[in-house]
This record gives structure tokens, sequence and C-alpha cells, in this order.
């Protein structure tokens, strides 16, 4: 008499490493097209929202800003249901390209040091959502977001003045502390753009798309257990690297400190053709977007033609 094994929970199927492809269309690994539209969604998106934010104005209470950095739902939603190294890398170029340049107020190398903040900042969140239907998870990796980029640049402008490359800016009403200042900064940056315009949509949306988007690039919806393309992987080199970048960001940063502004281009299109300018971003991010989806479709296609070869 033989004996079989019972089936497995259809839970346990999905634990472990995944290698190849998966029910013979999509793949764990991502390919060039699949990267590259991810880095180009991520971009064209973010810069898109940050165009937005230039438009609306900031309010305020008394002395202080109640400003909005950023909407941090836009970049963390692609890193929590794409791949968190391809969204960080697009994100932060979408706002230099789309917002800094086209709009003429481009400040050269000293772009550098937002770019590897933000860069750090969107890996490392995307990274700790593990399960994208996990709302907990989707809230930590919004507020850390916050947290690592806005907790560098406070680094930054405070090593500046200690080191007395730059004078203190302080504000009338409030206490004449550089800590204090940037503590009260962080505080309004982690409950407008890190909560507000982060966390509350992000646990909405991120859900929401789960398992809906991810098949028109062609890829499995994220799992938990499996592998995530393009995260941060917690080890000394991942910490070494996530290091070396935060040093780099300041040495960009005191450039500007010491007017050493190679590349600048600040010509303030805005000012001078006012607010409709913007419209000239928002076509270019059109024309991005619409040549990246038409060579993603062309590469999926020519896939599928080898794939039935």
């Amino acid at each position: 008499m033989t004996t079989q094994n019972p089936p497995r929970p259809a839970e346990d199927e999905r634990r472990g490493t995944l290698r190849g492809t998966i029910d013979g269309v999509r793949s764990v690994q991502l390919s060039t097209s699949q990267k590259l539209m991810i880095f180009v969604l991520s971009m064209s998106l973010f810069g898109l929202s940050n165009i937005i934010l230039e438009i609306i104005p900031d309010p305020s209470i008394g002395p202080v800003d109640i400003s909005v950095s950023y909407m941090v739902f836009v970049p963390l939603t692609i890193a929590a249901l794409f791949s968190p190294f391809w969204a960080a890398l697009g994100a932060p170029l979408g706002e230099i390209v789309f917002t800094d340049l086209l709009m003429g107020d481009f400040s050269g190398l000293a772009e550098v040091e937002g770019f590897l903040q933000m860069f750090l900042a969107v890996f490392l969140a995307g990274s700790l959502i593990r399960n994208p239907r996990t709302r907990g998870q989707i809230a930590l990796g919004a507020i850390v977001l916050v947290l690592v980029d806005k907790i560098l640049s406070a680094i930054v402008d405070l090593s500046k003045v200690w080191i007395g490359v730059e004078d203190a800016e302080f504000v009338e009403g409030l206490p004449e502390s550089m800590l204090a200042l940037e503590l009260l900064g962080l505080g309004v940056d982690v409950l407008m753009s890190g909560i507000l315009l982060g966390a509350i949509p992000a646990m909405w949306l991120i859900p929401a798309l789960h398992g809906k988007i991810e098949p028109l690039m062609g890829m499995r919806p994220r799992v938990p257990g499996e592998p995530i393309p393009g995260q941060a992987r917690l080890s000394g080199t991942f910490v070494g690297f996530a290091v070396l970048l935060g040093v780099a960001s300041f040495g960009f940063a005191f450039l500007e400190a010491f007017d050493i502004s190679a590349g600048a281009f600040e010509p303030d299109f805005i000012d001078r053709f006012g607010d409709w300018f913007v419209l000239v971003s928002v076509l270019a991010i059109a024309v991005v977007l619409g040549i990246a989806i038409l060579l993603f479709r062309r590469a999926q296609a020519s896939r599928e033609t080898a794939d039935r070869a």
C-alpha cells in the first residue's frame, strides 16, 4: 500500500524563495523594462506631486509655517507595491528634473544632498513594508521616510551653524535655539508630510491597489515570506552603504555653504512668467511617462513573442 503526503495548505505554498517564472508569466526577478517603468513612474508621479505643492500656498499659525514638504504616500506606494530600490532612485530625480530644473530653481551640485537623503529614506521605508496589506507597517514606513530625510537634513543644518559656515536663522516669537527650531520643524514635517499626506492616504491606497496593479506590470503581487525585488537587506554592508550616503550628502550640502554652485540654473521661470508655467513641467511629465509606457509595452510584447516561440 502506498501512502501519499497530504497536500500542503495554500499558505505554506507561498513560503520560501521563489525562482524563475511564476504561473508562466510573472517573475520575482524584475526585467530591465520593468525596472525602467518603475523608475519612470516614481519619477513622474513624485515630480507631479511636488508641482501641485508648488502652487498651493503654505498656511501658517503665528510664526510657525505649516507647510508640506512632499506627498509621502506617492513614492511609498510605488516602493511598497513594486521595488523599493527603483522607486527610491526615481522619486528624488523627479523632484530635481520636473520641479527644480524645469521651474528654474536648480542649485547645481548642492541638489545631490537632497537626492541622496530622499533616496535613502524611500529605500528604507519601502523595505520595511513586508506585507502591503498590513496598515501598521505602512504607517511605520511613512513616518520612517520623513524621519530619515529630515533628521539627516537637520544634522546638516546644525553642523553648518556649529562649524560657522552659516549663521543661525531664528524666527521671531520662537526660542532662539537651533535645536529647538529643528525639533519643531521635524514635528511639523512628521505631522503634515508623514501622517496627513503619508500614513493616512497610504494605509488606504496601498492595500486597495495591492494585487490589482502589479499584473499590469507583469509582476506578481507581494506575498509575505517571499523576497522583495530591490529591498534593503539589513547587513553590515548595507549599514556601511547608508552611512556613506549620509556622509556624501553632508559633503554636497557644504558646497552650497561655501558658495560653490557648479551647474546652478536659477532663472526663476515662475516669477518671470507666472504660475501657468507649471504646465511646462506637467507636459514634460506626460511626454516622459508616455514614452516609457510605449517602450514598456513593446518590450513586454517582444518578451511574450519570445516565450511563445
